[in-house]
């Protein structure tokens, strides 16, 4: 009886993994900091599925291991919901929805040469994502910043972000940092410190043109899914070397056509892979393509999941994690602050943000129904403009 108890509670929980992050892959528009703030409102705030603090760790882990952090952090949080099923889950779900958009653009671009226009309906879109992670930010900061030290290093990373500095030095810096002031006395035991991240090199696979074969298709966005750390420039970075510069496989303006369209659709940005893999070898090519970019966030995920709740048990590990954590809040306030000035650009916008920022203190609403009132605004917008 018992048995069978459990059996049907890890039924049900998997299935409120599969209605979340389906839902998640369709309404997660504006990048990983809005991903992420969207979670956090899911599994924190709604379901209650872990605290304040096991999110942010999460939070930090992905952000630790190379590849699309919020799309790591949903795989996280399924793994942590129910186990490895929840993992596979709650990532591939995740990124579907955005995949077979991004299938649907692709599909349009070989057929008519261009891409469709989307910017109507993001125009209105755009304001409530910011208000989400506005909300995100205010109650992660407070988990984060538990101290002056924590607070200094917090500001310091959004300036030195705005300034250009490699998020990867920001992150792992941050932690070290936090790591050898909390642990001056304990200096003289330290056996160890925290390695550094992979450098952001993009190998050549070929010095001229390679002929075309899903195997080296494979193979190049496997290297770009367990190499790249960064955002959808450092992506932009990567393919260019390699399907441009290296295989000679692409143009210039294919590789920024990708990237637009992983963009502007909700979901992961690492998407880009669906729309090349399709420009190069049809439905087999995106298929292979997405595959390959996505499959190192789930082994990494599934390599460090037990790791982490013993980063926290341990005094070294533990403030470097604080570090990581203060420094990812950091960053989502510089990304959100480089999102705002794009989004927020007349008094319709305005409106939009603060009445979306309004009902998600007062009223609790989810942001999936702002996602869509917000598209709405976008959409009316547009006819009365015409």
């Amino acid at each position: 009886m018992t048995e069978n108890t459990s059996a049907e509670a890890r039924s049900g929980h998997l299935g409120e993994v599969a209605a979340l992050f389906l839902k998640l892959g369709f309404i997660a528009f504006g990048g990983p900091a809005a991903h992420i703030a969207m979670m956090r409102q899911e599994v924190v705030q709604r379901r209650k599925w872990v605290s304040e603090q096991e999110f942010l760790d999460l939070l930090g882990g992905a952000n630790l291991i190379p590849g699309p952090s919020s799309t790591e952090l949903a795989i996280f949080l399924g793994y942590r919901r129910t186990g490895w099923l929840g993992l596979i889950l709650g990532g591939t779900l995740f990124i579907l929805p955005a995949m077979l958009l991004v299938l649907a653009f692709a599909w349009a671009y070989v057929r008519f040469g261009s891409l469709p226009q989307a910017t109507w309906l993001l125009y209105g879109i755009k304001p409530v994502i910011i208000a989400v992670i506005v909300q995100a930010l205010y109650n992660l900061g407070r988990t984060a910043v538990k101290g002056p030290l924590l607070a200094v290093l917090g500001v310091a990373v959004v300036g030195l972000y705005l300034l250009g500095v490699n998020v990867i030095i920001l992150i792992f810096g941050t932690g070290l940092v936090v790591l050898l002031i909390e642990n001056r006395g304990r200096l003289g035991t330290l056996q160890a410190t925290p390695g550094v991240a992979p450098a952001l090199a993009s190998t050549p696979l070929a010095a001229a043109a390679v002929p075309f074969s899903l195997t080296v298709l494979f193979l190049t966005f496997l290297k770009i899914g367990a190499l790249l750390y960064g955002s959808g420039y450092v992506l932009l970075a990567f393919l260019r070397a390699d399907f441009v510069e290296n295989l000679h496989w692409l143009t210039d303006q294919q590789i920024l056509d990708a990237v637009a369209v992983g963009q502007f659709t909700p979901g992961p940005v690492f998407t880009t892979a669906t729309f090349i893999g399709y420009l190069l070898a049809g439905v087999p090519g995106a298929v292979v393509a997405t595959v390959a970019i996505f499959l190192p966030g789930f082994l990494f995920v599934a390599l460090i999941f037990p790791v982490v709740p013993r980063l926290r048990r341990s005094p070294w590990t533990s403030t470097f994690l604080d570090g990581v954590n203060v420094a990812a809040v950091g960053l989502m306030v510089g990304v959100t602050w480089q999102l705002g000035q794009a989004a927020i650009v007349d008094v319709v916008t305005i409106v939009v943000a603060l009445v979306a920022l309004l009902a998600l203190i007062r009223f609790k609403l989810n942001s999936a129904w702002l996602v869509m009132a917000g598209g709405i605004v976008g959409i009316v917008a547009h006819v009365v403009a015409i």
